[in-house]
């Protein structure tokens, strides 16, 4: 059974994200769920005697897990499976196959010997029980999450998962501190009749079962593609340069955003080329010290000691000089001195995607001739009578006072005979017809 779209092993097709504008089933295509998987060896052959006999299989949100083969299933990605599982069976859906899943194993440190079986590909029946027991997870984590609050535990019931037979229940639930919830067990198998198991995730992971949309306006890195949380501290913001400010550098966890990593490397290796942000200049008006430091442009601000109000911003080359020169004794001039000099450069935009009238300019050119055409027309008033047209200038009402001369004869005779019928002229004479007496 493989995605309504038809395209589930397709590496390059994209159903898009897990969402209800999504793929229609989004449960059982392998490239819209949340962290799918690239194989970039889907087309590469691999040899008969050295297939690899395990495969990756997915279960709800981000839990994945390594399974063995041993029955040789045709199986591939979206391909829905019954896995062993304790108690009873669980079904989950392939999202990896082939010699990759032994790279993958061998990079997460997984163990070929501790992995469960493959029973079958799983039957509609099945998946008939798995498609209803999903459908009841939603009211059953409201209730879980009345039953905590009335026993006044402190912890969040974040995500529930059932198992694929129904034999068992997994809650997600964050908190602070250490919970004692043998009551609260108590509770949920006398309410839901089955087993119970709780399982603490932490904030990062919250968010990766939640989702949400960033600061960046795109989905969160930690649940569409990012898989593993490395720890992010202040001091990757402060080589950024960032400003300390938790309420810009929090993400939707509640902790410091993991993008900070991204550009990290990228910024020590640009500030191994400055000098320490600790420098001290023996300038000959005073004392100075480094206020700022602007990566990109390549520049230190200093101010005096005794006046840190008034900024002088140098750059490193020039910095470097200067910290020489004290090191044999001398002192440098003073800072207004050797400022640097601002080049103001106008950036080109070349898409135009600044300029706010870059849709106008469209329609003034098209309409230019129409334009001029009304100006020069007479308006209409409401009455019917025709207004003058607007004032001319003198030198056109000049020219419109001289008598007009009339066209010589040699004007007159380059003209072309007037061809067709003469216009009527209604005050002309018509010719007398003689009497018959006369």
């Amino acid at each position: 059974m493989s995605c309504g779209c038809k395209t589930s092993g397709d590496s390059s097709h994209s159903c898009g994200t897990k969402s209800a504008n999504g793929c229609e089933q989004v449960d059982t295509c392998g490239n819209s769920y949340k962290l799918s998987v690239f194989d970039w060896l889907s087309e590469v052959g691999q040899p008969q005697s050295n297939q690899c006999e395990y495969v990756e299989v997915r279960f709800k949100n981000d839990r994945k897990a390594f399974f063995h083969n041993p029955n040789h299933l045709p199986l591939h990605i979206g391909s829905i499976v019954t896995v062993e599982s304790n108690p009873g069976h669980d079904i989950g859906i392939v999202s990896l196959t082939g010699e990759l899943v032994a790279i993958q194993m061998k990079r997460k440190k997984a163990q070929q010997e501790q992995a469960l079986k493959i029973y079958r590909i799983s039957n509609a029946k099945d998946v008939e029980t798995w498609q209803e027991l999903r459908k009841k997870e939603e009211a059953i984590k409201l209730e879980a999450r009345k039953i905590a609050r009335n026993l006044e535990l402190e912890m969040k019931i974040t995500d529930i998962e059932y198992q694929g037979d129904g034999a068992k229940i997994t809650f997600y639930y964050t908190a602070e501190g250490r919970v004692d919830f043998r009551q609260l067990i108590k509770e949920y198998a006398m309410s839901f009749r089955t087993k119970i198991d709780m399982k603490q995730i932490g904030y990062r992971q919250e968010a990766a079962k939640v989702g949400g949309i960033g600061s960046c306006g795109r989905e969160l890195c930690c649940s569409t593609w990012l898989t593993d949380f490395r720890s992010v501290n202040t001091q990757a913001a402060r080589y950024q340069q960032l400003s300390i400010n938790p309420q810009k550098l929090a993400g939707q966890c509640g902790k410091l955003k993991c993008c900070l990593n991204y550009e990290l490397d990228s910024y020590m290796d640009s500030l191994s080329n400055f000098p320490s942000s600790s420098t001290i200049l023996d300038t000959e008006k005073g004392r100075a010290f480094c206020i700022k430091i602007d990566v990109f442009k390549k520049k230190m601000w200093f101010a005096y000691v005794e006046n840190s109000m008034s900024w002088y911003d140098l750059d490193i080359q020039e910095v470097k000089r200067l910290i020489s020169k004290n090191k044999r004794g001398e002192k440098t001039p003073p800072l207004e001195d050797l400022k640097a000099d601002e080049k103001v450069t106008q950036p080109v935009d070349l898409i135009q995607e600044n300029s706010v009238d870059r849709f106008e300019k469209k329609k003034k050119s098209r309409n230019r001739n129409n334009n001029r055409d009304k100006q020069n027309a007479p308006v209409k008033t409401t009455e019917g009578k025709k207004n003058t047209p607007p004032a001319r200038k003198k030198n056109d009402i000049q020219e419109a006072s001289k008598p007009k001369t009339e066209p010589s004869s040699e004007i007159k005779k380059e003209k072309a005979p007037f061809k067709g019928r003469k216009p009527f002229n209604k005050n002309k004479k018509k010719p007398r017809k003689p009497d018959e007496n006369s």
